[in-house]
């Protein structure tokens, strides 16, 4: 259903997966920062754990989610590569400064907004002083992802988050120096140009947007 929803795009799902920790990966090294723990908020199926043990071979992952079936899937398909973590309750099951570093993909949208805080507050919580946030969102000033969005079953009760009051809410919640940055400017057929990605990530029309926080 996803790969038939994107199909726009000319990229198949895991496409999307490897270029978020692809650039997560990144930041680690362009700020010197020792990921050796990971939480994933919002894991799911577990799509992304290929590419945390490509990009992040030696970090202890930990998959969390609000589904027990997705994470049960995601143990199935990649066992013994992750551990889960149900969210079961208003607060993440761990203690503070747990993890060095928590990751969001495409999942606060799929959240009430006024909820939004209060999740960015729990993962300032088990985030360690230092460590960082990474979060990546669609991007609702980009109509091809509004109309994915729009047309897509399992985004029926999704509202899209404007980048510039996301990174107001995450810095309300106590996460410093936060950046906002935009991702995907061109589909599969003009491929070529995606080596240009990297000078347009201020232009605020790529597909998705990212907002990285420090603790």
């Amino acid at each position: 259903m996803h790969a038939a929803n994107i199909a726009i795009t000319g990229e198949r799902p895991d496409f999307f997966s490897a270029y978020k920790i692809r650039i997560l990966a990144g930041d680690f090294a362009r700020l010197g920062l020792q990921a050796d723990r990971i939480v994933d908020f919002g894991a799911g199926t577990g799509n992304s754990i290929p590419f945390f043990r490509q990009y992040c071979p030696t970090s202890a992952l930990t998959c969390a989610d609000v589904s027990r079936r997705s994470l049960d899937l995601a143990q199935a398909r990649f066992p013994g590569q992750s551990r889960p973590l149900l969210l079961d309750g208003p607060r993440i099951d761990a203690a503070d400064g747990s993890f060095d570093v928590a990751f969001s993909a495409c999942v606060f949208h799929h959240i009430p907004h006024a909820e939004h805080e209060r999740w960015l507050r729990e993962l300032w919580r088990v985030v360690r002083p230092g460590g960082m946030l990474c979060i990546f969102e669609h991007n609702p000033l980009n109509p091809l992802t509004v109309r994915a969005v729009n047309t897509c079953p399992f985004d029926a009760n999704a509202r899209l988050i404007v980048a510039s009051r996301f990174r107001r809410t995450i810095r309300s919640a106590g996460w410093l120096a936060s950046a906002v940055r935009y991702h995907i400017f061109f589909p599969r057929a003009l491929a070529a140009l995606r080596g240009l990605e990297p000078l347009l990530v201020r232009v605020p029309f790529g597909a998705q947007y990212s907002i990285i926080a420090r603790r």
